[in-house]
């Protein structure tokens, strides 16, 4: 039943204006990872030949049966060699897994969460963590939309946390520095990474609401990027951290992702090594908090963040996030389209209309 929407090579004309029979079948071939023969075309365009598997997820993996099951076990606190013990895997065939995985998950969000409705109110914080060693601490800027709890953007980046003088830590981070140079601070650089890809998912001239801590970066950054329209509301860090809190639900974004991920546990061995890892794994929470798990448990009925904000009809399962390949942007194949006959920028807006009517 599959038909290819368009050729696969961003070069063909035929990729950006797939118009008429823009193929023809050139026979299949039978992997020893399926038991079903796949099909193969020739583009009439570049006439180049390509196969249902070159828009796949697991186009050229080795052991596409267990891409599924990674996802799972990362995104539920487990550790790289964990997984692999598990699914039969060696820990290096896990990390290129992993990475591969961020890279479908980084683009299923960004292409299903390219337009965010107006008019709502985001929670952004920091929480930290470290990369190899406690003395290289790392920050992680989380922003979600308030009601729905949507993961909307998540960043990593470097910063200098000095120890007290004449501690033993202290020396430790005198040494290091001494080798490698001071450590860069990227806290601002990584929180107004985070603001500006909020910024490309609202539409021009919409308002917003923001709520967050009182570290005067966040004010300054969201008046830079967003000027008059934005709303600034500053909660006390030291409030009780209760259900009345309003950034509560930011706060327990936070405690679902050190659980969820096993890279953010302190005192641990599943730390990250370096932060791009660490920005990867979250791309796997994001996808995952967003369009696989449901808010919370007590919702009645059952809803993910996603499907709160109208992107999606239904939670999407491992199979579907990791089915077909993610990086043409909105003419990558919906998650949700079996036949691949439908792109993200076909079926989004009726998604998200068909669902928005069924909730009013």
């Amino acid at each position: 039943m599959f038909e290819p929407p368009r050729c696969p090579y961003p070069a063909c004309s035929r990729h950006r204006d797939p118009a008429g029979r823009f193929y023809c079948r050139h026979g299949r071939y039978e992997p020893r990872c399926r038991s079903a023969p796949v099909p193969r075309f020739r583009c009439l365009g570049c006439r180049r030949t390509f196969s249902r598997q070159t828009f796949r997820h697991d186009y050229r993996d080795r052991r596409p049966e267990t891409n599924a099951r990674v996802f799972e076990l990362l995104t539920s606190g487990v550790g790289l060699r964990q997984t692999g013990r598990l699914v039969g895997l060696g820990v290096r065939s896990v990390q290129r897994k992993m990475r591969k995985i961020a890279r479908t998950c980084a683009g299923l969000h960004g292409n299903l969460s390219a337009r965010l409705p107006a008019g709502r109110t985001f929670l952004l914080d920091e929480e930290e963590t470290y990369e190899g060693a406690s003395i290289r601490p790392v920050t992680l800027p989380v922003l979600i939309e308030r009601d729905s709890w949507f993961v909307v953007t998540t960043d990593v980046g470097a910063i200098r946390r000095l120890a007290p003088s004449g501690t033993a830590r202290r020396r430790r981070q005198e040494r290091e520095e001494a080798r490698r140079g001071p450590r860069a601070d990227e806290s601002r650089a990584s929180v107004e990474r985070v603001l500006r890809g909020l910024r490309r998912r609202l539409p021009r001239r919409a308002r917003l609401v923001l709520v967050s801590d009182r570290k005067t970066t966040y004010g300054e950054l969201l008046r830079a990027l967003f000027g008059s329209r934005a709303a600034h509301q500053q909660v006390s860090s030291r409030m009780a951290r209760g259900t009345f809190n309003p950034l509560f639900a930011i706060n327990v974004t936070l405690a679902m992702s050190r659980d969820n991920n096993g890279r953010l546990r302190r005192r641990s061995w599943l730390v990250s090594k370096r932060r791009r890892y660490l920005h990867a794994q979250m791309q796997l929470f994001t996808v995952y908090r967003n369009y696989v798990r449901q808010r919370f448990n007590r919702d009645r009925p059952p809803a993910t963040p996603a499907q709160r904000l109208a992107l999606l009809p239904r939670r999407l399962r491992g199979e579907e996030v990791l089915a077909w390949r993610q990086d043409w942007g909105p003419r990558s194949i919906h998650p949700l389209s079996y036949t691949a006959a439908t792109s993200v920028r076909e079926r989004l807006p009726r998604v998200a209309v068909a669902a928005a009517d069924e909730a009013g």
